[in-house]
């Protein structure tokens, strides 16, 4: 239907609309191809860039021939009888005739009229297939990376007193908007994968009446699940080294001291808790069981480590762990953020 419309279409309107479309599509595809880095996308926008030139190219020669038309050559003149045999007689007296007027001009069909009629509508259609997309609801199912504002329950709910005589303490929402970085799969070791759920939590540290500020958010990808917390109280990390050597699991649980960001530090492992609740009369809920394997890198909130810490954990449903290095970079990546907004 399209094609037959344009076969029909006078000139004045059917290159201007082939120079908007071609113009249009191929500026936009090349766009998408430079942004995705897809070289095949990028030779269909060369296409429709070569067929818009080519195009311009014939309209400004259409234009030139308007300005300056070629004259016409005139006719031959007629050819005259010098003389007529002797014995031919004269021929008959006709009525003169009117000389063949000249063709009347054809009428002028206001060109450039047309084609800024044509730049007109078919510049909206143009701009309706280009804003449509992001202006109408996408009925893709296309899944998108979970945002922080997707958890935006503590929003306004009013923050414990213990955030208000804690001076310069973070809260949920600040440490996931810090955390959900968009390489934080790549730093994970899975660049392909995206947030499917992310999490907010401002509440207070167990047994301490209220009184210490814990906020905490959470990052769930298929493949791991990534928690980063902060703890406003007075246990310094050597204090909690010294914890574990008086328990006797420093080595079961694999601690190791290190710096971070020129602050005091420490890796340690533990298991997570697994919880089960089956709905309904015939089935009752499981005991609290061992869950997988978890990673905690533990870090300083200042040089001086005079107490509280930050502390990012890293577990997945199959057991397997990134690197400790790989921890260390994320917090290397993330912390800064973080320290810089507990400042202010």
């Amino acid at each position: 239907m399209l094609g037959l419309l344009l076969r029909f279409l006078p000139f004045w309107v059917r290159e201007p609309l082939f120079i908007v479309i071609g113009s249009v599509f191929g500026v936009r595809i090349m766009y998408l191809a430079a942004h995705d880095h897809d070289w095949k996308a990028a030779g269909i926008g060369t296409v429709f860039l070569v067929f818009t030139a080519i195009r311009v190219h014939t309209v400004v020669k259409a234009l030139r021939t308007r300005r300056n038309p070629t004259p016409a050559p005139a006719p031959a003149p007629a050819l005259t009888q010098t003389a007529a045999p002797a014995q031919t007689p004269a021929p008959a007296q006709l009525p003169a005739q009117a000389p063949p007027s000249a063709p009347a001009p054809e009428k002028d069909h206001n060109a450039w009229g047309q084609a800024l009629a044509a730049f007109g509508v078919f510049g909206a259609l143009a701009a309706a297939v280009w804003l449509g997309p992001h202006m109408l609801p996408s009925d893709d199912n296309t899944t998108h990376p979970a945002s922080c504002s997707d958890s935006k329950d503590s929003e306004h709910e009013k923050l414990p007193k213990a955030y208000a005589r804690t001076p310069g303490a973070v809260t949920g929402d600040e440490l996931c908007e810090a955390l959900n970085r968009p390489d934080l799969a790549r730093l994970l070791g899975t660049p392909g994968e995206t947030a499917t759920t992310a999490s907010v939590t401002n509440g207070t540290a167990a047994l301490t009446d209220g009184k210490v500020a814990e906020p905490e958010t959470e990052i769930a990808f298929d493949t791991y699940t990534v928690n980063l917390s902060a703890t406003y109280n007075h246990l310094s990390i050597a204090q909690y080294v010294r914890l574990f050597d008086i328990a006797g699991d420093r080595v079961e649980k694999d601690v190791k001291t290190l710096k971070v960001l020129g602050r005091p530090a420490f890796l340690s492992s533990d298991h997570t808790m697994k919880i089960e609740i089956n709905f309904g009369e015939e089935h009752k809920s499981a005991p609290v069981q061992q869950g997988p394997l978890a990673r905690t890198l533990s870090i300083a909130p200042d040089r001086k480590d005079r107490g509280g810490s930050y502390d990012l954990t890293v577990w997945s449903k199959s057991g397997a762990l990134p690197s400790d290095a790989t921890l260390v970079d994320i917090a290397e990546k993330v912390l800064p953020t973080v320290i810089e907004r507990s400042a202010h």
